[in-house]
């Protein structure tokens, strides 16, 4: 049988359970359809662009799942080929939990939200860990500061797939409820200068 790109979410006991749970024709009518996207198209780079939140899946030897935040300014994963995406990695806590299950088991899921926008897209593929070079720096353009790059990341992508926006919880970049703030404010100055001016009020 002919696998499907959705395979890598949708294991045999995955599908079993669809079909008890009466979801089966749904996601075989998707699949009939081509499954998930398996190359990075416009949609998801320019998704990409907006993301500052990230949530890397990795996986050691025996099974033990990890989790890793990784963040940065909008656009700091980026796509650096029709099936390939990068991120720089900075210094952190130095535990090197993904960086040592990458070792042994490259298969990885990226899970990316953007909260204000209520949207999240899901990549599958494999990574891998190389040096920080100047050219791979240049592309993947970090952000300015005292973080000091110490490798990249690099994601060959499998498949990608783009969630509901069923519950995702509407949340706001700081910065940008701030501009809005400050907005307002020189609104209602104004107003209140404008309301001044047609009582013949002083200043």
């Amino acid at each position: 049988m002919k696998s499907l790109s959705s395979d890598v979410a949708f294991s045999p006991a995955v599908k079993r359970v669809q079909s008890e749970r009466g979801s089966r024709t749904a996601y075989a009518r998707m699949e009939r359809a081509g499954g998930f996207e398996t190359e990075v198209t416009e949609d998801l780079r320019e998704f990409l662009a907006q993301v500052d939140t990230g949530f890397l899946a990795t996986t050691n030897a025996d099974g033990q799942p990890y989790l890793q935040h990784r963040g940065g300014p909008r656009g700091f994963i980026r796509a650096l080929g029709p099936h390939t995406l990068g991120f720089v990695d900075f210094v952190g806590n130095r535990q090197y939990i993904s960086t040592g299950n990458l070792s042994e088991n490259d298969r990885v899921c990226l899970f990316l939200i953007d909260y204000a926008r209520q949207r999240r897209v899901k990549v599958w593929g494999t990574a891998r860990v190389v040096p920080a070079t100047q050219e791979l720096l240049a592309q993947l353009a970090p952000s300015e500061g005292r973080a000091r790059p110490e490798q990249v990341i690099l994601i060959q992508v499998s498949a990608w797939d783009v969630n509901c926006p069923q519950h995702i919880p509407r949340k706001l970049d700081a910065s940008e409820v701030a501009q809005a703030i400050q907005r307002l404010e020189q609104r209602i100055a104004e107003l209140e200068a404008e309301n001044r001016r047609l009582k013949g009020t002083p200043p």
